[in-house]
């Protein structure tokens, strides 16, 4: 699993850091979103990284 984000589209909402800080943060800048972890590994954080992805506002995150 890949996590991809488009920092275009995201809204600065904070939910995915919000799911996971592990896998996510946000641009002391703007606010967008930061990959910390691109490829989640182990059943939470690949859980986490899909509800991150169906919760973004901007529909900023994507799975591949």
């Amino acid at each position: 699993m890949k996590i991809t984000a488009d920092t275009g589209k995201c809204v600065g909402a904070g939910q995915c850091v919000l799911t996971d800080p592990d896998l996510f943060d946000q641009s002391e800048d703007d606010g967008t979103v930061i990959l910390l972890n691109a490829e989640p590994e182990g059943d939470e954080a690949e859980e986490n990284a899909r509800t991150a992805v169906h919760i973004c506002p901007g529909q900023a995150l994507s799975l591949a």
